[in-house]
């Protein structure tokens, strides 16, 4: 009878230990979260961070939602208790709010509040840019405020020492520092992801307060680079510059396909809700030489092409140039920026190349913005 209750007492101990094992909670991604912070905060590896959610690399979204061990959780929360009386993370409090004056716009109140033009449009369920005045927009994220945040570090090395032994001879980590000079076409998203890095670390490493490049600025890039041991100690991948999409086997670049398809079309007549070489309205005239420059995109109104692109300060060719108020309230007419001030467009006198400068079109002109 002894031995049968000893049995069982044995096998309710390995069932609740398993159990315990066997769960995990979930981590929802902050903004500045890198794998190696949380992996330190849980006490556990990146590597077992990212074979726990089955992640190819150690780029993590905001609001990404992690799975964690409760091992770990149970063992990180002894030590963040204390650490939590000595630095201020996450406080709840109510968002800051702005009002939509006339005049707005998304980027603009993004670049007063120093916040991105992503941040503005989730914190707010934005789905386009559209405004009006007497919006209240959260500018800071609603529920939570953050203070007095230690910077995170560029790479997740920080928890490397956690790893075991036969991991550093499997994955060695190399990090490298210097410098990239933007070019056209070029957005914070493709350079970070080409350099191993989030968006939130390039920003922060080059005290950026917003999402708004230009060609010719410089960036400190540093990024943690694979280096997988073959015995050749010169066999690191080195990140490549961004390049212009290719467009086959001509070599064209898409910006230069973008003028010529243009300018082909030059002396076509307008036809209201054209979208063929029969003739062409405005938007019509954009969705043909998109199409035939390579990039895919759906049939809009000059509206539509509106809330599907984002702000730029300064141009390049193949941006898209928006008017208002021309036969209607609004933005109204577009035109694709080809250089030198100029943009080729379909109004009423056909396809043709018009100058920035003219008196018409300046004194409707309303911005330049990039497609997404």
């Amino acid at each position: 009878m002894k031995k049968k209750v000893t049995v069982l007492a044995t096998t309710a101990i390995l069932s609740t230990t398993f159990a315990a094992n066997a769960s995990a909670s979930t981590y929802v991604v902050k903004k500045g979260d890198t794998l190696g912070q949380i992996a330190k905060t849980y006490n556990t590896t990146v590597n077992e961070l990212k074979s726990i959610n089955n992640l190819s690399s150690d780029l993590i979204l905001i609001n990404q939602k992690l799975t964690i061990a409760d091992s770990a959780k149970s063992t990180s929360n002894k030590t963040t208790t204390a650490t939590k009386s000595s630095s201020s993370t996450q406080t709840s409090s109510a968002a800051k709010t702005y009002k939509v004056v006339s005049g707005d716009s998304l980027i603009k109140i993004a670049n007063k509040h120093s916040i991105s033009l992503a941040e503005l449009k989730q914190w707010n369920n934005l789905t386009s840019t559209l405004i009006y005045p007497g919006d209240i927009l959260n500018v800071s994220k609603p529920g939570s405020t953050s203070s007095n945040t230690p910077a995170p570090s560029s790479s997740g090395n920080s928890s490397n020492t956690n790893g075991s032994s036969s991991t550093v001879v499997k994955e060695n980590t190399a990090t490298s520092t210097g410098t990239y000079t933007i070019k056209s076409g070029d957005t914070l998203s493709k350079i970070a992801s080409t350099y191993k890095m989030s968006v939130s670390q390039l920003k922060q490493l080059n005290n950026l307060k917003s999402d708004l490049i230009f060609p010719g600025q410089k960036l400190k890039v540093s990024a943690s680079e694979k280096v997988t041991n073959t015995g050749n100690t010169n066999s690191t991948s080195n990140a490549s510059n961004p390049t212009f999409i290719s467009t086959g086997n001509s070599g064209q670049s898409y910006t230069s396909k973008i003028v010529s398809a243009s300018k082909s079309l030059i002396g076509l007549p307008y036809v209201w809700g054209g979208s063929t070489t029969a003739g062409f309205d405005c938007s019509g005239f954009v969705y043909y030489v998109l199409n035939q420059s390579g990039k895919s995109i759906a049939r809009y109104s000059a509206e539509g092409y509106y809330d599907r692109s984002y702000y730029v300060d300064i141009p390049s060719i193949g941006d898209i140039v928006y008017f208002k108020n021309t036969y209607k309230q609004g933005i109204s007419h577009l035109g694709i920026y080809i250089g030198n001030n100029e943009f080729i467009h379909a109004d009423s006198s056909g396809v043709r190349v018009t100058s920035l400068d003219n008196s018409y079109y300046k004194e409707h002109f309303d911005s330049f913005k990039r497609l997404y």
